[in-house]
């Protein structure tokens, strides 16, 4: 479980978000949503201790994560950026072997049996089996964002933070991508991602955060946290949630009418 307390955080003198607090349990997927701007990345980066907050603290299993090692850091919380520079020519089997190195001591160079289990089992679980000899230049955008999860199944962290996994994507990579976060959740991970589409949100995640205003906007299940008043808030416009059945539906008000935006069943 990770805790922020009274998190105060941005760059340089440009302060995002603002006595945030939040608790987060294991095994399940939390889904960052707001404006650009609004401070997702932001928030992921100071979860991952990248960013230093200039006040609050972020606890880790009670821990905080300013007195851990970063290779300790690494072992229990992976950042998985899919925007990264990467090496074009890298394999596959190589770009997820990278997420062995926080396992390792600095001069402990050579795999060892648990790397190749673990490699082996992520290229399994992501279906990139076949493609671990693959240069990384030669994969479609989907494929690509699939090495990303396999990555953080290799590391074998108990964190997993995401940010845009979905980004570029067309809509059935973005769907086989998300069913992938999904199962990473399901087999007990917690997944906090940050997302952009309200129809993802609501399908895959178990509670939404809707960030805005410098702070939290909105905090639980999706069809608690996805309303009419927190979507227009964080992101000035105007949307009718509508509760059916099969989830929920989003629709853009115009002039004496509403038209559809999108919908998503929940799982």
């Amino acid at each position: 479980m990770f805790r922020l307390q009274g998190i105060r955080a941005g760059y340089g003198a440009t302060t995002v978000l603002r006595d945030v607090d939040l608790s987060v349990p294991p095994q399940s997927v939390v889904a960052l949503l707001g404006a650009n701007g609004a401070g997702k990345t932001t928030l992921l980066r100071t979860i991952a201790g990248m960013y230093a907050s200039s006040a609050g603290r972020v606890l880790l299993d009670g821990v905080d994560i300013r007195t851990l090692a970063p290779r300790e850091r690494a072992r229990r919380m992976a950042l998985v950026e899919p925007t990264e520079g990467v090496l074009e020519t890298l394999s596959v089997r190589d770009a997820v072997a990278a997420a062995r190195f926080p396992h390792h001591r600095w001069w402990e160079w050579e795999p060892t049996a648990e790397d190749d289990v673990a490699i082996d089992e992520a290229l399994a679980r992501t279906a990139l089996s076949g493609f671990a000899a693959r240069e990384l230049g030669t994969l479609s955008a989907g494929e690509r964002q699939r090495v990303w999860v396999a990555l953080a199944i290799a590391q074998r962290a108990g964190v997993v933070l995401f940010d845009e996994p979905t980004s570029h994507l067309d809509l059935r990579a973005a769907v086989e991508t998300l069913a992938l976060v999904r199962e990473l959740a399901d087999a007990g991970t917690l997944v906090v991602a940050v997302l952009h589409q309200l129809e993802e949100a609501a399908a895959f995640a178990d509670r939404t955060i809707v960030l805005g205003e410098h702070r939290i906007l909105a905090d639980g299940p999706p069809a608690d946290a996805l309303t009419s008043d927190a979507i227009a808030r964080a992101f000035d416009v105007e949307i009718t949630v509508e509760r059916r059945a099969d989830g929920l539906a989003f629709h853009r008000r115009t002039t004496g009418r509403t038209q559809g935006l999108s919908s998503a069943a929940q799982r």
